[in-house]
């Protein structure tokens, strides 16, 4: 019987024979190892853009509900007069 080891582009290559095919494999794994490293230096080098956009969209969204509260409390009777008497003791000092 017959081990076979499987590749990802669908070559067996059997692993009883000593011949060629044992040393393609290694350089197959080489490259395999090569192309993971590189893969890997590149997403370490350029961090993924998304992740900025999304931290954006939830700061906007947190300014905008912080801008309708504060809108809110300004609007109310009491802090209008509160500001306006912190202001009237301001000017007559």
């Amino acid at each position: 019987m017959h081990n076979m080891i499987s590749l990802d582009d669908g070559i067996g290559i059997d692993t009883m024979d000593t011949g060629w095919p044992l040393q393609d494999l290694g350089r197959r794994m080489t490259r395999a190892g090569v192309m993971l490293d590189a893969r890997m230096r590149t997403l370490k080098a350029q961090p993924e853009e998304g992740a900025a956009t999304a931290e954006y969209a939830v700061v906007l969204v947190a300014a905008t509900g912080f801008a309708a509260v504060l809108v809110a409390l300004l609007k109310s009777d009491a802090i209008k007069t509160l500001l306006t008497n912190i202001v009237k003791k301001a000017l007559s000092v």
